[in-house]
């Protein structure tokens, strides 16, 4: 696979790998680990349209090391398509051995030695080949304790989000019953002769994690189960839970989507509100490091010089990965694929300044507005006339129009006119010599009024028939992170 893909919201398919262990060769053998297995394929097929064909079921002396990393590995196929969905569950003994960077897990198949680690699989093997798997849409739910796993929470707990927007998202996502250090109990839970673990995650893809509206998504799964396993009386474990990679979400059932899908007037849309969970943080990302840092400096007026510091590195960074070299203006004629791959990369080389503007444009001084103008005139910078496509001219404003959407809001939330005044009306130089400077505001405008004009938002896939295609595409990917 490369580049982005354009995202319908709805599946064209699904289609699970469910693996259940009772009676191993080596290790201890569990009651309840097929059962559990037995009645997840059983709740895929009779309640969310899997396909039986679809469901690839490996129960004790048929889950092999082998079977099941070539069951798994079988997804990498071609008949699996962008659109499609994916969920593997294992119910069976997990390990965790120290690693010189940290825990690392594995999965112990039927034929499976604990003690020998060439027999078992190595969790991040599967997440690694997940990339392969052309599926937009991957979810696993281990009834296990697992270390090691490289998760974060992408959804902030109480938020809320766009059905369609989360359908139209990658995702990569985890449930384990346990952590490392746990021991995952076989028996005990709400159901007769199924673990705790499996026993809620029954209770809630049968309705328990369901909205108002019959919307059962992964993330209101996981945070269901995570909440009643951890108050469960008869738990000692937490379940660890969380995105891989991406932050779209795995939607078990949306019984109004082919309604909105259909209506051919307007294109309307569900909030889905993610249920809270009182989930600790495990640790900050490179990214979440950052943002705690800026709040840091911002705090501390003795930080002031750091800050600055921090803020001209990163426009240095931003203005380096938004080189002509990596965005060509003289590229070919865009296609929609072309225009969501390009948008995609802005938002990615953008991502870190994004984060800080909005910090800055909420929580800064009047000490802090030279910063938000550098920010914005040295973004600027890279907009000066020149030939090429008029669609790869006008986008290299969407930077900056970003950056102010993001700031903007930051400002406004915190009645910080003085940064939304900084973000608008900063002085930046003309592109076409002889010129006086202008406002940013009125700069960015006439620089993206060519990509208006070509209705480029327009061409992107679930936005044909909206009336403001920008706004909408812009509110979509910044309200998550915001």
């Amino acid at each position: 696979m490369s580049g982005v893909a354009l995202y319908e919201p709805y599946y064209e398919s699904s289609s699970a790998l469910v693996i259940g262990i009772n009676n191993y060769q080596i290790a201890s053998p569990l009651g309840y680990a097929r059962q559990d297995a037995e009645a997840f394929a059983e709740v895929l097929i009779s309640q969310f349209y899997f396909e039986k064909d679809n469901v690839t079921i490996l129960l004790d002396g048929h889950a092999t090391h082998d079977a099941i990393l070539s069951s798994f590995l079988r997804f990498t196929k071609s008949k699996i398509s962008a659109n499609d969905r994916i969920v593997l569950f294992f119910a069976g003994h997990g390990c965790t051995r120290p690693g010189w960077r940290g825990e690392v897990g594995f999965l112990v198949p039927v034929d499976g030695n604990p003690d020998d680690i060439q027999t078992l699989i190595r969790w991040d093997d599967l997440t690694r080949n997940a990339e392969l798997i052309e599926a937009k849409h991957m979810l696993f739910l281990m009834d296990a304790c697992y270390g090691g796993l490289a998760i974060q929470r992408g959804v902030l707990p109480g938020s809320a989000r766009f059905l369609k927007d989360m359908l139209q998202r990658y995702s990569r996502q985890v449930l384990t019953a346990g952590k490392a250090n746990e021991t995952v109990a076989d028996s005990g839970g709400p159901r007769p002769g199924h673990s705790i673990f499996t026993g809620h995650l029954l209770d809630a893809l049968e309705g328990k994690a369901a909205d108002g509206n019959g919307i059962i998504s992964a993330n209101a799964v996981m945070s269901y189960v995570y909440d009643r396993v951890s108050k469960d009386p008869h738990s000692n474990q937490s379940p660890h839970f969380g995105f891989i990679e991406g932050d779209g979400d795995f939607i078990f059932a949306a019984p109004n989507l082919a309604a909105l899908n259909q209506d051919e007037k307007e294109d309307r849309d569900v909030l889905v509100q993610i249920p809270a969970a009182s989930v600790p943080q495990s640790g900050f990302s490179d990214d979440q490091a950052l943002i705690e840092r800026v709040k840091d400096f911002l705090s501390n007026p003795q930080d002031r010089i750091r800050l600055d510091d921090l803020v001209s590195s990163e426009i240095r960074g931003a203005v380096y990965r938004l080189s002509e070299e990596n965005f060509p203006v003289q590229d070919t004629r865009p296609t929609p694929n072309d225009i969501a791959n390009r948008l995609h990369k802005y938002e990615q080389s953008l991502a870190r300044l994004i984060a800080i503007t909005c910090l800055i444009s909420k929580w800064g001084t009047v000490d802090h507005q030279p910063l938000l103008e550098r920010i914005i005139a040295r973004l600027t910078d890279g907009t000066e006339a020149k030939s090429g496509f008029s669609a790869w001219l006008g986008l290299r404003w969407y930077p900056i129009m970003l950056l102010m959407y993001a700031g903007g809001i930051g400002a406004l939330s915190a009645n910080n006119y003085r940064s939304l005044f900084s973000l608008l009306m900063t002085k930046v130089g003309r592109s076409i010599a002889g010129q006086e400077s202008q406002f940013a505001v009125v700069a960015t405008v006439e620089g993206i009024l060519e990509v208006d004009r070509l209705e480029l938002f327009k061409q992107l896939p679930g936005h044909e028939r909206q009336f403001t295609p920008r706004s909408e595409y812009l509110f979509k990917r910044l309200q998550p992170e915001i």
